[in-house]
């Protein structure tokens, strides 16, 4: 235990979203034992039915980390209700629809199986500032915290497994779906990426009236996201075509981000996407504060679109809790990354795959158009991200150069974004311009910087 506390002393644990890391190396038993101990010593500050709800996706390390998990919450006298594989998503309305104090979503979203995370969720189903996540590090770091709020003899937590609440979250999704619409006649292609969807994403579709085929059902512990889903979707495009479908819905493991491929089997770009549900809600009045909201790696095409339909595009830092920020600072209800996050804020606290594939199929329906001609109402200026493998993270305002390079950029007008990624150890370069020749080139010079100045 010494050499763990010495371990995790001053260890930064929380990135974009969540902690998430290599199951087994960074992502310890005993981490996720600690993370637990720590979120939960905070959770009982604000306690009010002194039960957390925990799900996972569907790899393997989950159930070590589950029952690490478990051992942590029980340990300071939380009672746990554990109800399985399920979706991000399902985890935030079950939260607050069973009235727990908080919830915890084991899943590393869509990293390969060797990864794996813990997210967080307050008793309202919303995710946690970043400013909770600090005060959960400290405690995590304070020892003497931590032993003190261990419990003996009957003050010792109890855990039960549920397997029934799926159908609560069914319903909600259901619920998203306007009543006086039908998915009879449709043919529809969902790709659940061997993931948390792989139950409910179908069900949902057949019970609504859709034709289903669905790929990647068949988890078996390693294989999410392996090919297939929102990161992978050749399966998906191919299948579209053979099966002359509606429409193709990919998931990702645990079913918080969309990806949509139209019937001539071609991927909708997430800022499209966007535009075109944003620009839908709008004309059917359920729109909320004249906006959306994305991020800085959004298209400038879809700021332009949104300003010729008399609507402004908010932009917010990456990742979905940020999104929400902004929602919720301008009072808007729609918002999402080009990623495939997507945020009915009416219907869901967080990222939803499939209230958003409800949404876009209502939009399909209502415009009685196909989707290759309703899911790109505007043309994207030319734009290229490129994720570059590095050894260290090192400040990017420590990088000898890169003052200049960004002022070369700025000259040529072109539009850049250079960020770490919270949860891998990669460098993210976006480009945007309108001209791609230019745009190709300052990328291919841009790699070449920083695999000196970050690989040396």
């Amino acid at each position: 235990m010494q050499n763990l506390k010495k371990m995790e002393n001053n260890m930064k644990l929380f990135g974009t979203d969540g902690v998430r890391g290599e199951a087994g190396s960074f992502l310890t038993a005993g981490l996720a034992m600690r993370v637990a101990m720590g979120a939960g010593i905070y959770f009982k500050q604000h306690a009010i039915n002194n039960k957390i709800l925990i799900g996972k996706d569907t790899r393997t390390s989950g159930y070590m980390i589950e029952n690490a998990i478990v051992a942590g919450l029980t340990a300071i006298g939380y009672d746990v209700i554990q109800i399985g594989p399920m979706p991000t998503p399902a985890i935030a309305f079950i939260t607050e629809n069973m009235r727990c104090d908080a919830g915890i979503m084991i899943s590393a979203s869509h990293n390969s199986f060797e990864d794996n995370g813990i997210k967080f969720f307050d008793g309202h189903g919303n995710k946690l500032s970043g400013e909770v996540e600090k005060i959960i590090e400290d405690i995590c770091n304070n020892q003497e915290m931590m032993d003190d709020a261990q419990v003996t003899a009957k003050n010792i937590g109890k855990a039960k497994r549920i397997d029934d609440v799926i159908g609560r979250y069914i319903v909600q999704l259901k619920n998203s779906f306007p009543r006086e619409l039908s998915l009879h006649g449709m043919r529809i292609v969902l790709d659940t990426a061997n993931g948390a969807g792989y139950k409910v994403g179908p069900t949902v579709l057949e019970e609504l009236g859709a034709d289903v085929i669905v790929l990647h059902d068949h988890p078996n512990g390693h294989n999410i996201n392996e090919g297939c889903g929102a990161l992978h979707t050749k399966d998906l495009c191919e299948h579209v075509l053979m099966f002359r479908a509606d429409l193709g819905i990919a998931l990702d493991g645990d079913a918080d981000r969309l990806v949509v491929v139209d019937e001539k089997g071609v991927v909708v770009d997430g800022d499209q996407l966007l535009g075109a549900l944003g620009s839908y809600l709008n004309d059917q009045g359920l729109l909320k504060g004249k906006g959306i909201v994305s991020t800085v790696m959004s298209n400038q095409g879809l700021e332009d679109y949104m300003i010729s339909k008399n609507l402004k595009l908010f932009r917010s830092d990456v990742g979905d809790k940020h999104v929400l920020d902004v929602m919720n600072k301008e009072g808007i209800n729609f918002g999402g990354e080009q990623s495939g996050h997507v945020i009915m804020h009416d219907f869901a606290k967080t990222g939803d795959g499939l209230v958003s594939a409800l949404q876009v199929l209502a939009l399909i329906i209502n415009k009685k158009k196909k989707a290759s001609e309703v899911l790109r109402p505007f043309s994207l200026y030319p734009q290229k991200l490129t994720n570059i493998n590095i050894k260290v993270k090192k400040p990017l305002d420590e990088i000898d150069g890169l003052d200049a390079k960004l002022k070369t950029l700025d000259e040529q007008h072109i539009r850049h974004l250079v960020r770490y990624s919270g949860t891998e150890n990669k460098l993210r370069v976006l480009l945007e311009a309108k001209d791609a020749k230019q745009m190709d080139s300052a990328m291919d010079d841009m790699i070449e910087f920083f695999q000196k100045a970050l690989n040396a």
